[in-house]
C-alpha cells in the first residue's frame, strides 16, 4: 500500500513544474467558462420565459403564481349567497342542526343555507348574479355578501331546474364584474381554478385541471339535468355551489355545482356559454325554453352493437355500426309523432351525419320549440326521411 502511494507520488512529481501550473490554470479556466456559459443560459431562459408571458408554478421571492394573480383579479367579484327558508310542522331529524332558533315560540323554524355565486353583469347600480337553482329553490329571503362587507338584498329573476341555474339581482354601486371565457374552447389538460365557501369556508381556492368535457347528465347520475357537463378535479363541496370556474387568464369558464354525490377527485362545473344562454332568458322573461323530441338514445359503436344484439330479451337488432340507436319513443311526444321509432338509427339530422348524442340535443336547442329538424334514419335496409318538431319540455320533466 505505502510502495502504490509513493509510486503514484513519483508519477505525479516527475513531471516538470511549469506543466502543473499549465494544467490548473486551463482546469481553472475550464470551469469558469462552464459556470457563465450556465448562467447565461439560465438567465436566458428566464428572459424568454417571461417575454413569452409564461407564469412560473415555482415559488418566487414574492410567491407569487398565476393562482395569485387570478384570485386578486376577480375574488371582489365571487359573493357568497345566503339563503332562509321558513319551515312548518314537523322537521325532519337530519335537518335540525342546519336550523335557526324559532322566534317567540313559534312552531315555525328557519332553514338557512349558503352557496356560492359572482357577478356576471353591473351597470346603472344593479348588478345581474349567478348562482344555482338548487341553492334559491324555494327561498324565502335571499342575500348577497360581498368580500367589501357589503351585504345586499337579493332578488331571485329566475331559475331553471333543468340546468341549475338561477340569476339574482341586487342593488348597490360599483359592483365589481368577472371576465367570462368560451367553454367550447376548453380542453382537457388545462388549469381550473374554483372560488366558492365550501361548509361556510369564505373565498377558498383550489386549483386542479379540467379532466373532461361534455359529460351527459345521464353519465354521471343526474338525469334530470340536461348539461354536458365540464370535469376536474379541483376541489368541489356544498357551498361552491354557483361559484366561478375559472381558467388560467382569470375567465369564467363554468359554474360549479355541488349536485353529484358519492364521488371522490370529481368535481362538475356547467359550461358557461350554456349559463350565459340560460341567464339571458331567465332575465328577459323569468323562464327557460327547453325544447325536447321524447327519445332515448346511444351512441352506437362496436362494443354498444354487440350489447344490444346479445341483450337477452332485446327487441332490437342492430345492423349498424355508427350512429345513433334509438333505445325509447315516448308516447305522446314529438318524435313519435313524426313516426320515429324503437330500432331506428338516426343517420343524419339537419344534413348533418351523426355520431354522438350531445350533437344531436344542440341542433334540438338550437332550432328551439316548433323548429324543424330534417332527419334521416335507417330501419330495416332502407332509409327513412321524418320531419320533427320539437316542443317545449313538459314541467313534469322539467321538474
Amino acid at each position: 500500500m505505502t510502495q502504490s502511494r509513493c509510486r503514484l507520488d513519483l508519477q505525479v512529481s516527475n513531471q516538470p513544474p511549469s506543466m502543473h501550473s499549465f494544467l490548473r490554470k486551463l482546469g481553472t479556466q475550464v470551469v469558469t467558462f462552464l459556470a457563465i456559459v450556465s448562467i447565461l443560459f439560465i438567465g436566458a431562459g428566464s428572459n424568454t420565459a417571461q417575454a413569452a408571458g409564461v407564469n412560473s408554478l415555482f415559488p418566487s421571492s414574492d410567491s407569487n403564481n398565476f393562482v395569485t394573480a387570478v384570485v386578486e383579479r376577480v375574488e371582489g367579484a365571487v359573493v357568497q349567497v345566503n339563503v332562509s327558508r321558513t319551515m312548518g310542522g314537523d322537521i325532519p331529524a337530519a335537518l335540525r342542526p342546519f336550523l335557526g332558533r324559532p322566534q317567540g315560540g313559534s312552531p315555525q323554524s328557519v332553514l338557512r343555507g349558503i352557496g356560492s355565486g359572482f357577478v356576471i353583469s353591473s351597470a346603472n347600480s344593479m348588478g345581474q348574479i349567478i348562482t344555482n337553482a338548487h341553492v334559491v329553490d324555494n327561498a324565502d329571503m335571499v342575500t348577497v355578501s360581498f368580500q367589501d362587507g357589503r351585504i345586499l338584498e337579493g332578488k331571485v329573476l329566475g331559475k331553471d331546474l333543468v340546468t341549475d341555474v338561477a340569476v339574482i339581482e341586487v342593488q348597490g354601486d360599483n359592483l365589481p364584474a368577472v371576465s367570462v371565457g368560451d367553454s367550447d374552447k376548453v380542453r382537457q389538460g388545462q388549469w381550473a381554478i374554483a372560488i366558492g365557501n365550501p361548509l361556510g369556508l369564505q373565498e377558498t381556492v383550489t386549483v386542479g385541471v379540467i379532466s373532461g368535457t361534455e359529460r351527459s347528465s345521464a353519465d354521471i347520475g343526474v338525469p334530470d339535468k340536461r348539461v354536458g357537463f365540464l370535469q376536474t378535479d379541483a376541489a368541489i363541496n356544498p357551498g361552491n355551489s354557483g361559484g366561478p370556474l375559472l381558467n388560467a387568464q382569470g375567465e369564467v369558464i363554468g359554474v360549479n355545482t355541488a349536485i353529484i354525490r358519492g364521488t371522490q377527485g370529481l368535481g362538475f362545473a356547467i359550461p358557461i356559454n350554456t349559463v350565459q344562454s340560460v341567464a339571458r332568458q331567465l332575465i328577459a322573461t323569468g323562464t327557460v325554453q327547453h325544447p325536447y323530441i321524447g327519445v332515448q338514445m346511444v351512441a352506437l359503436t362496436p362494443q354498444v352493437k354487440q350489447f344490444v344484439n346479445q341483450a337477452p330479451n332485446s327487441k332490437i337488432r342492430v345492423e349498424e355500426d355508427n350512429g345513433i340507436l334509438v333505445v325509447q319513443v315516448g308516447k305522446g311526444t314529438p318524435a313519435a309523432k313524426a313516426g320515429l321509432r324503437a330500432g331506428d338509427v338516426i343517420s343524419e339530422v339537419n344534413q348533418q351525419p351523426m355520431n354522438k348524442v350531445n350533437i344531436l340535443q344542440r341542433l334540438v336547442d338550437q332550432v328551439g320549440v316548433n323548429g324543424q329538424l330534417d332527419v334521416t334514419v335507417k330501419r330495416d335496409d332502407r332509409l327513412v326521411a321524418l320531419k320533427i318538431s320539437p316542443e317545449q319540455l313538459p314541467m313534469a320533466e322539467a321538474q
